[in-house]
């Protein structure tokens, strides 16, 4: 398979928007007709919208759009933009006579401690990723929603790690192709398959990483204070081309925030607002829910891995590749 990105399922778009003065930006996926959504929500500082709706025993099942962001809650308005765009194009949950609502479900991370705080995604920066979005293979690194992404945050931002955005993808038989598109801004550090780490604390007397969870033993009685700043969120998407129900998209979801936890070290805690959402295209046929959801772990944990490995540095900090 040539394309090992998110748009190696047929009808998916991927487009990127940034100001890297921020750096800040914002990542749309929009979905071809009839595309199933889900999602998972894990960690304790999420920023999101539209994300109930993807839930069972709600009405909605297509999705149009995702967009992920930088920007912190301010972000979210860049699905504002999103919306303008699908409504143009009359993609959207139809209403009758009066046209469509687009659905597009929403993450943000937190990206305001680097560069300049006031430069967050707008309207005009969801409508731009649109009308950037194309088929091409992925543009991954510090583009997009992952231009001002970080990793090994557990000292702050200056041992941090410069991250950003990653994708994958794999192709199972019958055609299934099972992809993730994922953005690192984590608390923890990202290892590799074998569980070394790739980027994460650095070590300030020299070469190498401290390791957030050697810092973790340190912090086991220290209480949970204002003054730390909930700076951190894992988001992405995994999507397959066959076809799931709704109930069936949100367990794939759930099962690839098991690829979070296999790149990132500590996963989904309190300062990170984790979210996964899952797109079903259907143009396979029907899939196993089981596979789909077993295979989108280890894409998604892939994909966070291509992000920092793609990285560079950038507002002050350093790439694991320029380390």
């Amino acid at each position: 398979m040539e394309n090992q990105t998110l748009t190696a399922i047929d009808g998916i778009r991927v487009g990127h928007a940034h100001n890297l003065d921020g750096p800040t930006g914002s990542t749309v996926v929009i979905c071809p007709p009839g595309t199933i959504g889900g999602v998972d929500q894990r960690g304790g500082a999420p920023g999101t919208r539209e994300t109930d709706l993807l839930r069972p025993m709600h009405l909605v099942q297509q999705v149009n759009a995702i967009l992920l962001s930088g920007g912190s809650a301010y972000g979210l308005a860049a699905a504002d933009g999103v919306m303008r765009y699908l409504e143009e194009h009359n993609i959207g949950y139809k209403v009758g006579e009066r046209g469509v609502v687009p659905i597009v479900p929403a993450a943000i991370i937190f990206d305001l401690d680097i560069g300049e705080h006031k430069i967050r995604p707008d309207a005009a920066m969801g409508y731009f990723a649109c009308e950037n979005a194309s088929s091409d293979v992925v543009q991954q690194g510090s583009v997009g929603a992952g231009a001002g992404a970080r990793c090994g945050m557990v000292m702050g931002p200056p041992l941090g790690v410069k991250s950003g955005i990653g994708s994958a993808a794999i192709e199972l038989g019958d055609g299934v192709i099972v992809a993730a598109l994922m953005v690192v801004n984590a608390l923890g550090d990202v290892v590799n398959e074998h569980g070394e780490i790739i980027a994460g604390v650095r070590n300030p007397e020299g070469k190498g990483f401290l390791g957030a969870m050697n810092i973790f033993t340190q912090l086991a009685t220290q209480s949970i204070t204002e003054d730390v700043t909930p700076s951190n969120t894992v988001i992405g998407i995994v999507a397959t081309n066959a076809r799931l129900t709704k109930e069936e998209a949100n367990k794939v979801a759930q099962m690839g925030q098991d690829g979070v936890a296999q790149a990132v070290r500590p996963a989904h805690t309190m300062f990170d607002g984790d979210t996964i959402f899952a797109l079903a295209t259907g143009s396979a046929g029907r899939g196993n829910v089981n596979v789909i959801g077993a295979f989108g772990a280890e894409v998604v944990a892939q994909a966070m891995r291509n992000a920092v490995l793609n990285a560079t540095s950038l507002a002050g900090m350093v790439s694991a590749a320029d380390l």
